[in-house]
């Protein structure tokens, strides 16, 4: 049977009691057509993860250069993956640096670290920076997917105040920015992500989004009778990936759903969003799991994952650390401080290449999604104690369709610019720019 048959269009819909549910690539469909020799379009998507505070540089810090290279302590989590990422060492950002505007480094580490400029200091409402990289993706390739881009947060959503120093808040909760004043406002709790990739409003406003709710039921049953409908019509292989889709979807909403329940008997008065787990880890590889689903579907190709703002006092007794993060990330040496910091640090990381692993057991014909993604993860300050912004811990994961060389060390110029890197990713989006914040040119190499 031709894909036409079944829908030519990668982006391909089950349409059912008002409920969108997007289709994971699929053989017997394609990405967008069968190329011709009848092999899937190779569909290049990106990612930005941030990290808060620093790191310990020492734990961080990997030995050797290219592919002969060792895993730090830090990454060591990452060994499964190392012939799937590089590490790139001296990436910098000035103007994350004070340059004559005193302190306020953390609310300068966030707000840099996708533009690339100095952000205006106010604490009011007349806040400047610049468009962040992100999104000068999502202008060129956003009209592709249903949504744009995709805004992720295990914080809280915080836009305007003072917030460090005498910067807004604005600049420290916000990774993206679409104009030079308008930043995207990230999106932390997993159910309003999930109704948001599958078209039902949270509130339940929409008529299936109110049967739902009244009747218990899951968005995939209201779409399973023309998923049987569906799965008569394709290949076995696409009937295997079909069911995985569905039980990863499944998977999730349950997950949800039990985050709900669990906050059911919460004293009266007590009001917390009602999806957002109380583990740090259940909540961030919810939020991976959700961006995964997001590519696989097609729904974005551009992303942002603010895994805390720059300054967060998140504590992680979960792994032993019951301290203050940027409290401890002054550490002054301190060994204790700094081998707590060495395990948020891990912790960190760990969850990465659980979003890692994600993405490659996510089968796109013949490569994976991560074969098919280019993933920035990294931070805007190096060692917290000194407010660094230069030497950046960073990681660009993925395979870029076949554009990156993934498993190396690569060692750049001191001090240069993060948006260099920025500018050869978008080319590989095509979605060229000139310049974007402080950049000299495009990065090498990578």
């Amino acid at each position: 049977m031709s894909p036409t048959t079944i829908g030519s269009s990668r982006r391909a819909f089950l349409r059912n009691a008002g409920v969108l549910m997007a289709l994971p690539a699929m053989e017997s469909i394609g990405f967008r057509a069968f190329a011709a020799e009848k092999k899937a379009e190779r569909l290049l998507r990106m990612a930005f993860l941030y990290t808060p505070n620093g790191v310990n540089v020492d734990r961080w810090r990997v030995n050797g250069v290219g592919t002969d290279y060792k895993l730090s302590p830090t990454l060591e989590g990452l060994a499964d993956f190392k012939k799937d990422f590089s590490v790139i060492s001296n990436l910098a950002h000035q103007h994350a640096f004070s340059n004559g505007d005193g302190g306020g480094d953390h609310a300068r580490a966030t707000a840099t670290f996708l533009t690339g400029c100095q952000a205006k200091k106010t604490a009011g409402s007349d806040i400047k920076i610049g468009v962040s990289v992100d999104q000068l993706a999502a202008d060129k390739v956003g009209h592709l997917t249903r949504l744009q881009s995709l805004e992720l947060s295990t914080d809280g959503e915080r836009s305007s105040g003072k917030c460090d120093s005498g910067y807004s808040c604005a600049y420290q909760f916000n990774l993206s920015w679409k104009t030079e004043t308008m930043p995207m406002a990230p999106e932390m709790d997993p159910r309003l992500v999930f109704e948001r990739l599958f078209g039902v409003t949270a509130s339940g406003n929409t008529d299936a989004g109110k049967r739902r709710h009244k009747y218990q039921k899951s968005i995939l049953d209201f779409v399973l009778d023309d998923a049987k409908s569906l799965q008569r019509k394709i290949s076995s292989a696409d009937n295997r990936k079909l069911d995985e889709y569905f039980a990863s979807v499944r998977d999730i909403e349950q997950r949800i759903e039990k985050s709900e329940k669990l906050k059911a008997n919460l004293p009266p008065g007590i009001q917390i969003p009602t999806a957002i787990p109380d583990s740090t880890q259940a909540h961030i590889r919810m939020m991976y799991d959700l961006l995964t689903l997001a590519f696989q579907t097609d729904t974005t190709r551009v992303s942002t994952f603010l895994l805390a703002h720059d300054g967060s006092n998140r504590s992680f007794p979960e792994i032993g650390v019951p301290d203050a993060h940027h409290n401890i990330s002054h550490h002054q040496n301190n060994p204790e401080k700094l081998e707590k910091i060495a395990k948020i640090d891990r912790f960190y990381t760990d969850q990465f290449a659980y979003f890692l692993k994600r993405l490659k057991e996510t089968q796109e014909g013949e490569f994976t999604a991560l074969d098919n993604c280019m993933i920035v993860y990294g931070a805007g300050i190096s060692d917290g104690n000194s407010h660094d912004h230069s030497r950046l811990p960073m990681i660009l994961a993925g395979g870029g369709a076949g554009t990156l060389k993934p498993g190396q060390h690569v060692v750049v110029p001191e001090r240069t610019p993060m948006t260099n890197l920025y500018l050869a990713l978008l080319d590989r989006m095509g979605a060229h720019a000139e310049r974007i914040g402080d950049s000299t040119g495009i990065l090498t190499g990578i």
